[in-house]
């Protein structure tokens, strides 16, 4: 089956990779990605090595080397040496209010039945008050464990 991308290096971009694997400092994935597009060039001055041979040579998953062969033929070689920043925008569900809120209950009376607050109870009782819509008893721990909260 023929490669889905086929990599062929000007003489200025294979120099300029040849310049980022052997002089002055870079980051590890740049360069390795550098050595990668060097290794699958298929012009006259590359090896055209197979994509397993240079997964196994960098120590990285054939996929990866598809992922930066479609970049190089779609988008150029920067965008291939660069990885793009992620456009994911994390979601803080706890932030310093919650701890605030956990903490207070945690130091009010233990519910009716019982002589003190477990982290399940506190756990319970979050999702009962909705001041969060889910929450483990994992976070729970850890935003006690951070505020230096005792349970006994």
């Amino acid at each position: 089956m023929a490669p889905r991308y086929k990599v062929t290096l000007t003489e200025e971009e294979r120099d300029g990779l040849e310049t980022i694997t052997r002089h002055g400092k870079t980051t590890a994935p740049k360069f390795i990605h550098a050595r990668a597009l060097l290794l699958c060039d298929a012009g006259e001055h590359g090896p055209a090595w197979k994509v397993a041979d240079i997964a196994e040579a960098l120590g990285i998953t054939p996929r990866t080397i598809e992922h930066l062969k479609q970049r190089f033929v779609e988008e150029g070689l920067e965008t291939a040496l660069v990885r793009k920043p992620s456009s994911r925008i994390p979601e803080v569900t706890f932030d310093g209010a919650f701890d605030a809120r956990l903490t207070a209950l945690a130091c009010s009376p233990a519910p009716e039945g019982r002589s003190r607050w477990t982290v399940r109870l506190l756990a319970e009782k979050i999702v009962e008050l909705k001041i969060a819509p889910s929450v483990s008893t994992m976070t729970v721990q850890r935003s006690l464990k951070k505020t230096s909260c005792v349970l006994t």
